[in-house]
């Protein structure tokens, strides 16, 4: 099973960075890619190994990503090898390719779904943060084909001070075309959304938007997986304390499984979300020439598959076996009671502390060993 038992960890989710390529041009792009060609990257023999070395010792969701990953004319080799080794594929496209020709060769190669950005409510807010016009109705277009040949797709929305006012809007076009899960991405600060720290919500509009995410996620069948929000299960489980609380004063003889059943957030989120941060626990990032992160906003390089197997370097990085121990953590994060579910976001704290293991920079919440 892909989770953590006895102490020991195995991947459940990996992102195959299998191009670095890419025709739009993203304010947020965590790898500053651009359309060219990149030097290096790994060839189909390669990444085919790469994942049969996985498939060696655990089962996880391969996310082919980019870049974009429809630019690689072996793409769909990749993602039957990896079916055939009983991985599950995923795939994150732009969308500018997703004919329906495309995408039911995308089924016919084993992929499970797809993933598709969607930043705005609108074609003029959202062609203006993916930097070209026409992506709008391209990304509407692809999903569009999607749902013809029956192949899955959720969108995923990177959340700005620009587009928070557009949340709503955004997950009403999600559900009305027909999306199976709704991610809403919060801002990390890294590669070219460097340049965007001003747009980064502070930490009280972070949990006020993740208490928004909470109550919107209540009124639709929707998944609903907040990502680069470690804190969202802490938003979580506050929440559903307090509802059974304020149902137990109601109702003393109520259980709390009976409390629980009624609220769709306990069946989305609590059984698909299992941790807050998952780097180099439970989830691991490969670029398009071989280096291994704890994901892909944190640049750090915790081994090389053209080195050593990473059946090997998930075992043995020192990063990695760091993020694993709890004694670690530092700040407020070191001695909050959240701390195992949370995590906070590494990333974010290497970006504003150059530190992996401080406390998460955009967290308002204070441990309770540490209020007074």
């Amino acid at each position: 099973m892909n989770i953590k038992q006895k102490n020991i960890f195995l991947p459940s989710l990996i992102a195959l960075e299998v191009t670095r390529r890419c025709v739009l041009n993203c304010a947020h792009c965590r790898a500053g890619a651009e359309d060219k060609s990149y030097e290096n990257e790994l060839i189909t023999t390669e990444i085919l190994d790469f994942l049969a070395d996985v498939a060696s010792f655990s089962k996880p969701i391969i996310i082919l990503t980019g870049g974009e990953p429809m630019l690689r004319d072996d793409i769909f080799d990749i993602a039957r090898y990896g079916t055939e080794l009983g991985l599950r594929m995923v795939m994150a496209p732009c969308g500018i390719w997703v004919t329906e020709e495309k995408a039911k060769k995308m089924i016919d190669a084993g992929i499970r779904r797809i993933s598709l950005s969607l930043d705005g409510a609108t074609g003029e807010s959202h062609d203006r943060f993916r930097g070209q016009s026409g992506s709008f109705d391209a990304v509407m277009s692809a999903m569009e084909n999607a749902k013809k040949v029956e192949l899955e797709f959720q969108i995923n929305t990177t959340i700005t001070k620009d587009n928070i006012n557009e949340l709503e809007k955004i997950l009403e076009i999600a559900i009305k075309s027909g999306a199976v899960a709704f991610h809403p991405f919060l801002l990390v600060p890294t590669g070219r959304a460097k340049g965007m720290i001003d747009k980064e919500l502070s930490s009280d509009e972070y949990e006020e938007t993740l208490n928004q995410i909470y109550e919107l996620q209540k009124k639709t069948d929707i998944l609903f997986k907040p990502t680069c929000a470690p804190h969202y299960l802490r938003i979580i489980k506050q929440n559903l304390t307090k509802e059974k609380n304020e149902k137990l004063v109601c109702s003393p003889n109520s259980s709390v499984r009976d409390i629980d059943s009624k609220k769709k957030i306990s069946n989305h989120s609590l059984h698909h979300l299992t941790k807050g941060c998952m780097g180099g626990q439970t989830f691991a990032f490969v670029s398009h020439i071989g280096k291994v992160q704890i994901c892909g906003f944190l640049d750090l390089e915790c081994g090389d598959i053209r080195k050593e197997p990473f059946s090997k370097i998930w075992k043995k990085s020192a990063i990695f076996n760091q993020l694993r121990d709890p004694k670690n953590y530092k700040g407020k994060c070191g001695v909050c009671e959240f701390l195992s579910i949370c995590g906070g976001c590494r990333a974010r704290a290497y970006a504003i502390y150059n530190d992996y293991l401080a406390e998460e920079p955009f967290c308002s919440y204070l441990p309770s060993g540490l209020k007074r």
